[in-house]
């Protein structure tokens, strides 16, 4: 043995029962495992018996092989977790061969199994009342994950890396349950950034008397976004790109402007937003503070089979819409009447991959339509366009893309505390129960409760949370009344409630001074969440007149999904979107989108639409769409036949289109027809 062995870098031994546990390694690697027995002799301990293991099998040796190896050893260790009566009983047989032992901490999961494992203060987990090695703890932490479902990548490293954080196994397994230590759950921290900006006295803005006075009596000075913007030309009157988190006062830049212009007879204002709740809103909200001195209307696209709207006005003063419903305007030739200002909010919807298209063809026509009456229309000098965002990647390209000044302003006024925690949908009511009632238990420096939001990806799920939550609290989402939503809104600004549970569609209209945000669900509908919609709804959390701090907790499922149709779970979303860039907005068309668009402006402007589809965001070979279009028959040269009338006005794409003429012609009944599509979309 000892030609095989030669010298040997440490010899480790453990206890095992009446035995011990044997370890000979060289050059950091177990060369064999082995068995020792000792016996009392006159002259005390000494090696009995010698057991070489080989798999499940043990090979007799010479008991002297061991005193042999011992004396080849640059060093002898024995674990600490070996008893103290046999520490003892080691260390007399050593001294009669006058060999020393030195007993170390080691890993018990590793002596156990014959491996020597030393580990340190900095090194060793905690698990239950022992302590092991970071390896060990390591493939703990993957069984109790195997338990829990299919973790991801992002979320098993995550756990890792609190793992060799907390130095403790049990804590952090502890997370899969809906543990909430606020010590091991917290991701990161965001920190307070204020930029110093000179605030512009509302007095000193050149407003019509009737605003102007409304203004003054709301604000002393305005918001520093709301400055940069008017000393940036907002009633000069120049395009802009207002780029603010969310709850900094961008919505306000829009409406100055939009309302101004009407009042001294510049022309209409159109507010355009994404969602037909968002539209539902801010109507009301123009009601409640103009509408006695303008005509407000609204128009949304809430079927695109029915055009049913039947309050429209179109010669409103300010008409409040989605991107769909005033498209559908345009797209049907409707008269809009002189338009002053168009404000699209949300602008970042341009990257989406269905709804971006449209919406970039929507400002092109819109576009066209303003420019063809300001030719048209002594008196009329066009519309000033206001686009607004909370979020945006690249800022500088867009506002250049689309002819703006860009106003960009960076302020969080307080720091945002982000915390992952990890549960199955039931354990998540508990633990939002359990959340809520320790915000509201909690005051700021400055008096106020905590209070919360709770983002959700359903209205029936707004109504579950809301009941099981022990303190008061209440749904809030488009489902509910005037009456109702005013209502909620009121007792949660008297801190009446303690918290509010929203649907994520609604995100963008939300203002509720909360200190908390809690992510009961990752998605919207059955779509998860973007980075930049993420980024907009945590920034909810925290105001500066009345919290310290803001704080955000995401309650994930592991290997979670609300719909078949997601790639990815919701263990991973959570990591990409907290660790997840920005998002450049953009728009992409694929030949369907093309050629969507591209009949949308055949319509709108003939022989013009290569210009219009020319200065859009994305870019479109006209040539070719124009040969689909006619090859499918929905253009006869630069007129519409009445079925690419009938595509357009619905925002069919072609596939949709095709599948709709078909059941038509195979005389299937409209109610088989839509059900086939359903099933269609599903699978």
């Amino acid at each position: 043995m000892s030609q095989q062995v030669g010298q040997v870098d440490t010899l480790f031994l453990h206890e095992a029962g009446d035995d011990f546990l044997v370890e000979v390694r060289r050059d950091g690697k177990r060369v064999f495992h082995a068995v020792l027995e000792l016996k009392e002799t006159s002259a005390g301990p000494r090696p009995a018996k010698f057991r070489v293991k080989r798999g499940s099998s043990e090979e007799p040796r010479d008991p002297g092989q061991f005193v042999e190896l011992a004396r080849r050893a640059a060093r002898i260790r024995i674990s600490q977790q070996t008893s103290k009566r046999a520490r003892t009983k080691l260390k007399e047989m050593l001294d009669g061969y006058q060999l020393e032992g030195l007993t170390v901490r080691t890993c018990r999961y590793c002596a156990s199994d014959g491996r020597y494992s030393p580990i340190t203060d900095d090194t060793a987990i905690k698990a239950d009342r022992d302590y092991i090695c970071p390896d060990c703890a390591r493939r703990e932490l993957q069984r109790e994950l195997s338990y829990s479902g299919s973790i991801t990548g992002a979320a098993k490293e995550r756990l890792e890396e609190l793992l060799l954080e907390t130095g403790d196994l049990d804590k952090v397994t502890n997370l899969l349950q809906g543990g909430l230590n606020p010590d091991l759950t917290k991701f990161d921290e965001v920190s307070a950034t204020v930029d110093d900006v000179d605030p512009v006295p509302t007095s000193s803005l050149d407003l019509h008397p009737t605003l102007q006075s409304r203004v003054e009596d709301r604000f002393d000075t305005l918001l520093p976004v709301q400055s940069l913007s008017v000393e940036n030309g907002l009633f000069e009157p120049r395009d802009q790109l207002v780029v603010s988190a969310t709850a900094t006062g961008k919505t306000l830049v829009g409406e100055l402007a939009g309302i101004d212009r009407v009042l001294k007879g510049n022309g209409k204002l159109l507010f355009l937003v994404p969602l037909v709740a968002l539209a539902n809103q801010k109507h009301e909200d123009f009601e409640e503070r103009y509408g006695d001195v303008v005509d407000v209307t609204i128009r949304v696209g809430a079927s695109r089979i029915s055009d049913s709207n039947a309050s429209f006005d179109p010669s409103a003063d300010v008409v409040v819409g989605t991107y769909e419903g005033i498209d559908h305007a345009l797209r049907t030739g409707k008269d809009l009447g002189d338009i002053g200002t168009v404000v699209i909010d949300e602008v970042h919807t341009l990257k989406e991959q269905e709804r971006g298209h449209r919406l970039d063809g929507m400002i092109s026509r819109l576009k066209y339509y303003c420019e063809r009456r300001q030719r048209a229309t002594e008196g009329y000098d066009g519309a000033q366009w206001i686009y607004l965002s909370a979020t945006v990647g690249n800022p500088e390209w867009l506002g250049r893309e689309l002819g703006a000044t860009l106003i960009e302003f960076e302020e969080r006024p307080v720091p945002i505390e982000r915390h992952v925690t990890f549960a199955d949908s039931q354990e998540k009511e508990r633990i939002v129960d359990k959340l809520v009632r320790r915000e509201f238990d909690s005051k700021s420096s400055k008096g106020y409760r905590g209070q919360t939001i709770v983002f959700t990806n359903s209205r029936r799920r707004c109504h579950e949370l809301a009941r099981k939550i022990g303190y008061d609290a209440a749904p809030y989402h488009a489902g509910l009344d005037y009456g109702r939503r005013k209502r909620v809104e009121r007792m949660f600004g008297n801190q009446d409630l303690a918290a509010v549970v929203t649907t994520a569609a609604l995100a963008a209209g939300v203002d509720f001074p909360a200190s908390q945000v809690l992510f009961d669900s990752l998605a919207m509908g059955i779509e998860w969440l973007s980075v930049q919609e993420f980024e907009q709804m945590l920034g909810r959390a925290g105001r500066p007149d009345y919290h310290d701090r803001g704080r955000v907790y995401l309650l994930v499922e592991p290997d979670g999904v609300y719909h078949g149709s997601m790639e990815m779970t919701e263990d991973e979303v959570a990591f990409k979107l907290l660790k997840g860039e920005m998002e450049d907005v953009t728009t992409r068309y694929d030949e369907a989108a093309a050629a969507e668009e591209t009949l949308a402006n055949v319509i709108v402007a003939g022989k013009h639409a290569k210009r219009l589809n020319d200065r859009m965001l994305g870019e479109i070979d006209t040539t070719r769409s124009v040969g689909r279009l006619l090859e499918w028959e929905f253009i006869d040269g630069f007129a519409a036949t009445p079925l690419g009338k009938a595509v357009c006005r619905h925002f069919l794409a072609p596939e949709d289109a095709f599948f709709l003429l078909d059941c038509i012609r195979n005389g299937l009944d409209p109610f088989d027809t839509v059900a086939e599509m359903e099933l269609r979309d599903e699978y």
